[in-house]
């Protein structure tokens, strides 16, 4: 009997929320699989949603930003699943149709829908309206996520004699975009306000002192709600006949990186959690290589029995599980787009990124040129604070990943560019993003000095 599959999506979470103020996920991960070092293809939210439902890179989808529709003939895990005899479901925010309500040609493929394209505009916290299979409105009382999680649990139960494959989609812990906070449930950002601060927003500031109660109160209430659908799964003897993913789109830099929350080449922003448990992922253990979650998908289906299709970008890693010395590549490559048009690699040590200077990167999707822009070394620099890019100490270092860059470009389905190397440095000489807005600049600042306010 093929497995039933869930999986959860939150929005802007950081990958070190998990633990602390997670220990629903905390023990999801432990008992299950969890991806130590997942990376985002693409750190905006249509894109990463694309090659989510996709398995395939934002350049290959065309979905390269947000305001772009999932092409009507790109295949995404609800046909595969549903044309494998499973009920399918998606409920949420979308972010990848024209507009609200989401017309059907534009759903994905899936079955049942209780979606918006864009949650964050078509509710707030306490106000949840989504659209239904006919397009018409429907309210969903409680906190936004607690409606959410609500609904998940009654679409289980509706569909507890069958395979089911269920998507949802949460918009915590995203910022409700017209007011620009975060609205956690009542009394829950008082409690968190000042239990922690990461090391980079500890140096480099932005909005953290101000957002980051509201932040971790949804991040506290999230991990609530999977605690509650995991307790539903188990009282319909359905927890060890499913599995449960749990991942995010993409984190949040705190306006520290740029003069938003993400949209940049650091770990705060493409790092995100990354959980799996359930039927061939239960006692995974840690995987330590770099994935992307363009893996999530066909790991999903080679782990319900389905065939990958060719298509695929990603690659399932179930083999990881079985064998950490398996063939996986050494570094997981991402996009960035809007802000800035970029590519970069992440490996277990470095992260190396180039950035097309003279590009639209609203309107181009891809580059025949780019320039390398950062270079970290996140063994002794783990919040990347310092650039090393151009510095003569580490120019072979930077050739090497350069090269595989290149490679992962190619891989991607893009032209090979030409990526220039930065302009060389002396090694007494650092180089620190500007933290306020840096859209493609850099500010020098001998080493030893603190960072600029």
């Amino acid at each position: 009997m093929r497995p039933n599959v869930i999986v959860i999506l939150t929005d802007q979470q950081r990958w070190d929320t998990v633990g602390p103020f997670t220990p629903n996920l905390d023990r999801m991960a432990r008992h299950g699989t969890q991806a130590t070092v997942a990376i985002t293809p693409q750190p905006v939210c249509a894109p990463a949603r694309a090659a989510l439902q996709t398995g395939r890179y934002p350049t290959t989808t065309g979905v390269h930003r947000n305001g772009l529709t999932l092409p009507a003939g790109e295949r995404t895990l609800a046909h595969h699943f549903g044309e494998a005899g499973y009920a399918t479901g998606y409920l949420g925010k979308w972010h990848l149709a024209g507009g609200d309500p989401v017309p059907a040609g534009e759903r994905g493929g899936y079955q049942s829908w209780l979606a918006a394209n864009t949650l964050e505009f078509t509710s707030d916290a306490y106000r949840t309206i989504v659209h239904d299979d006919r397009g018409e409105p429907v309210f969903l009382p409680g906190y936004r996520s607690d409606a959410l999680v609500d609904a998940a649990i009654r679409y289980v139960a509706d569909h507890h004699d069958e395979p089911f494959y269920l998507f949802l989609s949460l918009l915590e812990p995203h910022h409700q975009n017209e007011v620009d906070n975060y609205p956690a449930p009542d009394g829950y950002e008082e409690r968190y306000q000042g239990r922690w601060l990461p090391a980079d927003l500890a140096a480099l500031g932005g909005t953290s002192a101000r957002h980051l109660g509201g932040y971790l109160g949804q991040v506290v209430r999230l991990d609530e709600g999977l605690g509650r659908l995991l307790d539903a799964l188990r009282s319909m003897e359905l927890l060890d006949s499913t599995i449960v993913a749990y991942t995010s789109d993409h984190g949040s830099h705190f306006k520290t990186r740029n003069d938003e929350y993400k949209r940049s080449c650091h770990d705060a922003s493409l790092r995100v959690p990354l959980a799996v448990r359930g039927p061939g992922f239960d006692g995974g253990g840690a995987v330590t290589h770099p994935v992307s979650t363009i893996d999530l998908p066909p790991t999903l289906l080679e782990a319900a029995g389905l065939p990958v299709p060719e298509g695929m970008q990603g690659r399932s890693f179930l083999p990881l599980l079985r064998d950490s010395r398996a063939d996986w590549p050494q570094e997981a490559f991402f996009q960035v787009s809007e802000s800035e048009m970029g590519r970069g690699i992440r490996t277990a040590r470095w992260k190396y990124y180039a950035v097309a200077e003279d590009a639209d990167p609203w309107h181009e999707a891809a580059s025949p040129r780019y320039r390398e822009q950062a270079l970290y070394d996140l063994a002794s620099d783990p919040h990347e604070l310092v650039n090393l890019a151009g510095l003569r100490s580490h120019l072979k270092v930077a050739a090497g990943l350069r090269e595989r860059l290149l490679r992962r470009i190619v891989e991607a389905g893009e032209a090979e560019p030409v990526i220039e190397p930065a302009a060389e440095r002396d090694s007494d000489e650092r180089v620190l993003a500007d933290p306020v807005v840096r859209l493609g600049g850099l500010t020098p600042v001998r080493f030893g000095h603190q960072p600029p306010a």
